[in-house]
């Protein structure tokens, strides 16, 4: 018979060690804090906790919570040891709620309580603050070019050749006794910004085929499109004197399917053989459809639009094309309106805001400062 004989202290250390290669030592403990989740609507609630102690991150923690009028706690959350925090995004607001965070383990099981917590709305989103600063910076930007426009400075405007061939485009449609064609494509309603841009223009291509009287046909897939088009083309011909030249009918809907709308505006283009068309707003699948019928028929085609898919059968099929802004600027451009030219240089002087913001935060990221960009991110 074989004897074994170990000393004390070796007995005491493995004991020692078992214990710390169980998920939790023996002076793990568990720290909640619960508050209202700061700059939000309401009815939400942050829980954090931290655990000090614990070796292995490898369990999961419950959180439960119970109202001031309830007697048992409900689980509404389950998330690993990792995780410092839970919202509770389902709470009401003045309501007094107690939370429990609970780490299960084999044997003893951690747990923390917090008490009396409520939630409400702010009125004030803190995280919003970059934002509120961007805006005012605009404003100001804005209000400073009208300043220097109101004292008689004019600031350059890049020529944009798209822009140019619109009373090249009736012109020529006068001179071969033949008619325009205008459209905002199938893509866009009356809120879209490039549906307003198409409009602003409308109105003075209206304004030149009234001039040199010549016919203009508005077909659209909107009655709310088509309804605002009557009114631009009818003012536009009136302020030319013009007013008896004015056709409603040429202003029509056709169909709110895409394919029928294309369909309907090839059938007026083959029919009525346009020598000027304007295809600018929003398009989608049909803009090579209509600019592919345009171009079979020999007409001189402008074409613009937001989307950068569509704007490459534009380039192909039509004689000249407004690309990104130059369709949002157009309406400034042609009118050479104050008002409209100061947005446009204000939008200049944001880009190089913007520019200059994403430089200075590149390099004070590159030295390990992250707060101005963390600051800008907060949104």
């Amino acid at each position: 018979m074989i004897e074994l004989r170990l000393p004390v202290g070796s007995i005491l250390r493995a004991f020692l060690f078992s214990i710390l290669i169980s998920g939790i030592s023996v002076s793990a403990e568990i720290e909640i804090s619960a508050y209202d989740t700061p700059s939000d609507g309401g009815s939400s609630i942050t829980v954090s906790w931290l655990i000090t102690g614990l070796s292995d991150t490898d369990h999961s923690i419950m959180i439960q919570r119970r109202g001031e009028e309830e007697s048992d706690w409900r689980t509404i959350g389950t998330v690993d040891a990792g995780s410092e925090g839970f919202v509770d995004s389902h709470v009401q607001d003045d309501i007094r709620y107690a939370y429990r965070v609970i780490l299960p383990q084999e044997g003893d099981t951690l747990s923390a309580v917090a008490e009396n917590i409520t939630s409400s709305a702010q009125i004030f989103n803190s995280r919003l603050i970059p934002s509120l600063v961007g805006v005012l910076i605009c404003i100001a930007a804005l209000l400073i070019v009208m300043a220097i426009y109101a004292g008689g400075r004019e600031f350059y405007i890049r020529p944009i050749r798209g822009l140019e061939a619109v009373d090249e485009a009736v012109g020529r449609a006068t001179e071969m006794g033949r008619s325009v064609l205008f459209t905002p494509g199938w893509g866009g309603d009356i809120q879209r910004p490039t549906t307003i841009a198409a409009l602003n223009i409308l109105q003075h291509v209206a304004a030149k085929t009234a001039d040199y009287k010549c016919d203009l046909y508005f077909p659209t897939h909107d009655p709310v499109i088509m309804t605002a088009a009557e009114e631009v083309i009818r003012e536009a011909y009136i302020e030319q004197g013009a007013a008896d030249s004015y056709n409603a009918d040429n202003v029509f809907y056709t169909t709110s399917s895409q394919l029928g709308y294309a369909a309907a505006v090839d059938g007026v283009i083959t029919r009525y053989e346009p020598a000027a068309i304007f295809l600018l707003g929003t398009f989608e699948g049909e803009a090579l459809i209509l600019a592919e019928t345009g171009n079979s028929i020999g007409a001189m085609q402008v074409a613009g639009t937001d989307s950068t898919i569509q704007l490459s059968f534009f380039m192909v099929a039509c004689d000249y094309t407004l690309i990104g802004e130059e369709l949002f600027a157009a309406s400034g451009y042609l009118t050479h309106d104050h008002k409209i030219l100061s947005s446009v240089k204000m939008q200049d002087f944001i880009k190089i805001l913007i520019i200059a913001a994403l430089l200075v935060g590149a390099v004070l990221a590159t030295l390990g400062l992250t707060g101005f960009s963390e600051w800008i991110g907060m949104t």
